[in-house]
């Protein structure tokens, strides 16, 4: 009776739709608290005419729309593209595990966003938001491409990650190199930004990155029905029409590029591409890429709207990295991951 009622069409999209709803009354929720969290508390009917009108107080105006509110979509957009990279590394590698973090590709966005903004900054005042993405997805690309040839020789995908760590500690050694380097004055943004953070971003660079994540986001969403079949094998996606070598690259490409944009704003962020995904596909009992992907970018939004409150609030005057607050929560739901998957061998 269980099963029936579980196989139940009425069931499942109730689920989907209460999983909808809790997350974006969450959403709601977190984007007020974040607007309204900070040494200066604004009124909720003060944020709204605010947001409505720009207009009241000029000190809480400027506070909304120039400090928080780009903050905000920040940690919405770039969150839930993190979410979306995972979910596409997931798909290519058949492996609930496998994220940008996890497997060296923010590493390697990493390097090369530090390495142009070094250099550039040796002969120019400004480096273009533009310059940083295509830098970062480079260094994607590039960790990417040691990535699927470890993957060649190395069969089982604990030593594939193992792998992609490996890749990511050198990758941020280096890093960590040029820093040393860097002039003075660049080291604290510099440092700052190697760590992990949402602070700091400008409406210029919500306006990129903004255009680069939904892009990517709408184009996997049309891929839902190709990225289903492939889910079910290379040999059924073959059956159902789907050219699985240039799927392959097209998976490769579009996750390069939202990893390495999500690191060129925002810095390398922990666990958000291996957890959100996971916990989406555990909250809906399924793995059916048309809900998955929107759940999952939302969820991804979410996830870092709450990692970012925390990190700002929790020790206020100072500020945490966030990835130190995304590997908090993030780390004990991939733990728990390689025990169910160790334990359902055994």
């Amino acid at each position: 009776m269980s099963q029936k009622a579980t196989d139940n069409p009425n069931m499942r999209l109730a689920r989907y739709g209460a999983v909808f709803l809790g997350l974006a009354v969450a959403f709601v929720l977190l984007t007020v608290w974040n607007i309204n969290s900070g040494s200066v508390k604004i009124p909720v009917g003060d944020i709204a005419r605010i947001l409505l009108t720009r207009t009241g107080d000029e000190t809480q105006v400027g506070i909304i729309w120039k400090l928080r509110l780009p903050r905000i979509i920040a940690a919405a957009v770039l969150g839930g593209g993190l979410a979306l990279s995972g979910f596409l590394m997931q798909t290519f590698f058949g492996n609930p595990i496998a994220g940008p973090f996890v497997l060296g590709i923010s590493s390697g966005s990493k390097l090369f966003v530090a390495l142009v903004m070094i250099v550039a900054l040796q002969y120019v005042s400004f480096v273009s938001s533009w310059m940083m993405v295509i830098a970062a997805f480079a260094g994607a690309l590039i960790a990417m491409g040691f990535v699927l040839l470890a993957a060649r020789s190395i069969k089982q995908m604990s030593m594939l990650l193992v792998a992609g760590i490996m890749i990511s500690y050198i990758c941020s050694a280096i890093t960590e190199f040029l820093i040393t380097f860097a002039k003075d004055s660049d080291i604290v943004n510099l440092h700052s930004w190697s760590q992990g953070s949402f602070s700091g971003t400008k409406w210029d660079d919500v306006k990129v990155f903004t255009f680069i994540i939904l892009a990517c986001f709408v184009a996997v969403f049309c891929m839902s029905k190709p990225i289903g079949a492939y889910q079910m094998g290379e040999a059924y996606a073959q059956s159902m029409g789907v050219n699985v070598k240039r799927f392959r690259v097209v998976l490769i490409l579009m996750s390069s590029l939202i990893a390495g944009c999500v690191t060129a704003f925002a810095g390398p962020i922990s666990f958000v591409g291996i957890a959100v995904p996971h916990l989406i596909k555990m909250l809906m009992k399924t793995a059916k890429p048309i809900v998955v992907i929107p759940a999952s970018f939302l969820g991804g939004g979410v996830f870092c709207l709450l990692c970012d409150y925390i990190a700002r609030t929790a020790f206020a005057p100072v500020e945490l990295t966030i990835s130190t607050v995304t590997a908090l929560f993030g780390a004990p739901v991939v733990i728990g991951m390689l025990i169910r998957r160790h334990g359902g061998r055994a």
